[in-house]
Order: structure tokens, then C-alpha cells, then sequence
């Protein structure tokens, strides 16, 4: 029976709330499973299980598959969606208020890779949460806004350019892999999507303070069209004077923005700045 069909013999109504918009396509489904680089000797964590139509997919070529929602409603329709697969253990839970300790205890501690169909007013506190953890991750491969996958993708000094394309380069490599139609969801949404995975690389760079780094970064684009040595003394307690000998003892101008700088250049300037 198809996925819509079912949804409908068991009366299923659409949170807007939430944002549920589900994949139906299945050589798209099959599609962000290669891009997720999933094989037989993974663990995948899946957030965002909606009609479970991509976590079957994913079940089909990984070792163990732990997939995460918050609708309830949703039971009986994965009950007939996901029978017969022993490698799925679902959960309803929302994975942003669940500690790391806590989703230890669900998946064990344990390398992982994380797939991602979610709302995308989520989109950011999501990748952010697997960013700032103590997890074992090794990769995300999300499907988000196209708007959101070129922010996340973005060069230095440019429009789409954030604190988010940094805090992604500070762990591994970010690439769009895929533009996706919004005619491929069910309900359609309004906007066109992505596919973005992010290969984490911790060996990547050398970076002595993670905290105050990130701190910095968010510190630079605290207010775009300030220079960066305004937005540190405003925000991290560091005089002006202090800021802007250290960006020009780097060989930086003064009047430098944070938006032009790499996260090579952050690097540079926040070992500098706690020396």
C-alpha cells in the first residue's frame, strides 16, 4: 500500500506546527541514503522519522538504524510502515531536549552517522546540537531549505556567509550533494530544498580552545556591518585597544569585518587574542 494511502486509512492530519512535510520519492529516498555514504557497518541515527519511508531506506543498507519523532500520532501508521525490519528501534523523542547522556543510553557509545528530514525552523538548533556534543558523530546529511543549504555552504564575504558556515568548517567539510523539488514532499511545502552532508574532521585544524573560539565567531557576526574589533569589545570582554593590536600584529586591518575572515583566520586570531 502506498505511503499516502496509509496515511490515510489511519486518518493521519498534518501538524503545520510541525512542520511535517514527508518523502515519498524513492530513488530520491535511495539517493540521500548514498549521499549519507550509508553502508552495512553503520549505525544511523535518523531524526525526523515522519511516515518512516526514509528510514526504511536507510534500514535497507545500515547495521542499525535508531530513528527519532516527536508526534505520537504517528504509531500506527510506522507500526505498518516499519514491520519486518529488525535493524529499527524508534523513538518519540525530541532529540534537542535529550542530553548527550541520554541518547547514549538509546544507541549505546558508538560512532554514527546522523540523517536528517526535519522542520526547517529546526534546521540550525539541530546541526548545532550534533556540532557542540561530546557524540560520536561522523557525519550529517540533512535535508533543509535551499536558502538554508547556500548559508551553509557559503564562501567568506558573502550575502549567505554566517556563524553557522563556520561553526560546520570548525568540524569537518559542508557540500550541497543535491537540489531536491518541493513537488517530492507530501504535503508540497512552499520552497525548494537540499541535500547537505557534512564529513566531520576534528583532525582538520589545530585548535586549542573550542569554546572561545566559537565564542568569537558568534562575537563577529554579533552585528554584520560593525568591524570585528567592535564587535569583540562589545562582546567578549576584551578592550578595542587589545582587539585591534592583536588583528594588526596578524596583519589584519583594524577595520576588518568578521564576515571576511576564514576559519583559518578565526583560528589565527583567537590563539592570538588568549595569549
Amino acid at each position: 500500500m502506498e505511503v499516502k494511502e496509509i496515511l490515510k486509512k489511519h486518518g493521519f492530519t498534518f501538524k503545520k506546527q510541525l512542520g511535517q512535510n514527508f518523502l515519498t520519492e524513492g530513488s530520491l529516498l535511495r539517493a540521500i541514503v548514498k549521499d549519507a555514504g550509508v553502508t552495512e557497518d553503520d549505525v544511523v541515527v535518523e531524526i525526523g522519522t515522519g511516515a518512516g519511508t526514509l528510514t526504511q531506506a536507510i534500514a535497507e543498507k545500515a547495521k542499525q538504524v535508531y530513528t527519532f519523532d516527536v508526534d505520537t500520532a504517528l504509531a500506527p501508521i510506522l507500526n505498518e510502515t516499519l514491520s519486518g525490519r529488525d535493524n529499527i528501534t524508534l523513538n518519540f523523542l525530541d532529540v534537542l531536549k535529550c542530553s548527550d547522556e541520554k541518547l547514549k543510553d538509546i544507541i549505546g557509545n558508538t560512532p554514527f552517522k546522523v540523517v536528517a528530514n526535519i522542520p526547517y525552523y529546526v534546521t540550525t538548533p539541530l546541526i548545532m546540537r550534533f556540532l557542540e556534543s561530546t557524540l560520536d558523530v561522523r557525519s550529517l546529511t540533512v535535508m533543509v531549505q535551499k536558502e538554508v543549504a547556500d548559508r551553509l555552504v557559503a564562501e567568506p564575504d558573502t550575502e549567505n556567509y554566517g556563524a553557522i558556515t563556520l561553526a560546520i568548517e570548525m568540524r569537518g567539510v559542508a557540500k550541497v550533494t543535491r537540489p531536491v523539488s518541493r513537488m517530492l514532499f507530501h504535503p508540497a511545502p512552499k520552497v525548494d530544498s537540499a541535500v547537505v552532508h557534512i564529513a566531520i574532521d576534528d583532525d582538520r585544524f589545530e585548535i586549542e580552545d573550542r569554546d572561545f573560539l566559537r565564542k568569537l565567531i558568534r562575537a563577529g557576526f554579533q552585528m554584520r556591518r560593525k568591524t570585528l574589533v567592535n564587535n569583540i569589545g562589545a562582546t567578549l570582554g576584551i578592550t578595542k585597544e587589545r582587539a585591534k593590536e592583536v588583528l594588526v600584529s596578524l596583519g589584519y586591518s583594524e577595520s576588518i569585518r568578521g564576515e571576511a575572515l576564514s576559519i583559518e583566520d578565526y583560528i589565527k586570531i583567537a590563539k592570538a587574542l588568549k595569549e
